[in-house]
């Protein structure tokens, strides 16, 4: 059996996307959800999914071994960052090496790097009058959006193109491709 752990920093849609779509996969379990936001409305969604959801707030994420121990603790094999909004620390990278996916609202290289994440994405693509955006699922390494790209899938951009037209349509992708690609990627690599 295959153990993930999904760390979340907001709504937590995909969180339930990706619960939702391993249901009927014995293969794959959804051991833990990691939140980093005490607030977050993802601990809501896990505790209706019959998830475990660990709060670990920003400062101790950062500066102590706690989500690394709690991975190391249920056996963890794969981490999907899930809108996880903080940056992850490098003891947890070396230790789950090319074993943690993300997925960033645009194609990389492009609109990636810090403080790159959601509406500032999508308004920087609007902004530059971009013809098309979508969505690169990666492996995290220590530099951000600079991990080996896995997937990626495109949508257009209108004339009539605003963020949050856009971000609708980056949700879309994210919906369809990614708990299939975290299938695919945890069975392959």
């Amino acid at each position: 059996m295959i153990r993930l752990a999904l760390l979340a920093s907001g709504n937590g849609s995909n969180v339930q996307q990706i619960a939702e779509f391993f249901l009927d996969k014995p293969q794959f379990e959804i051991a833990v959800v990691i939140v980093n936001k005490a607030d977050a409305f993802v601990r809501k969604r896990a505790a209706n999914l019959g998830l475990e959801c660990l709060l670990i707030e920003n400062r101790e994420f950062l500066s102590t071994n706690a989500a690394l121990k709690a991975l190391e603790d249920r056996n963890i094999d794969w981490i999907v960052l899930a809108g996880f909004l903080l940056r992850v620390p490098e003891t947890i990278i070396r230790r789950y090496e090319n074993r943690i996916l993300n997925i960033h609202p645009a194609l990389l290289p492009a609109y990636g790097g810090k403080g790159m994440y959601g509406m500032n994405v999508h308004q920087a693509v609007v902004g530059n009058h971009e013809n098309k955006s979508g969505i690169s699922i990666h492996l995290v390494n220590e530099e951000y959006d600079k991990g080996r790209i896995l997937f990626q899938a495109t949508c257009y951009l209108t004339d009539k193109e605003t963020p949050e037209t856009l971000a609708t349509k980056i949700h879309a992708l994210e919906k369809t491709y990614f708990p299939s690609v975290i299938a695919s990627a945890c069975l392959q690599i």
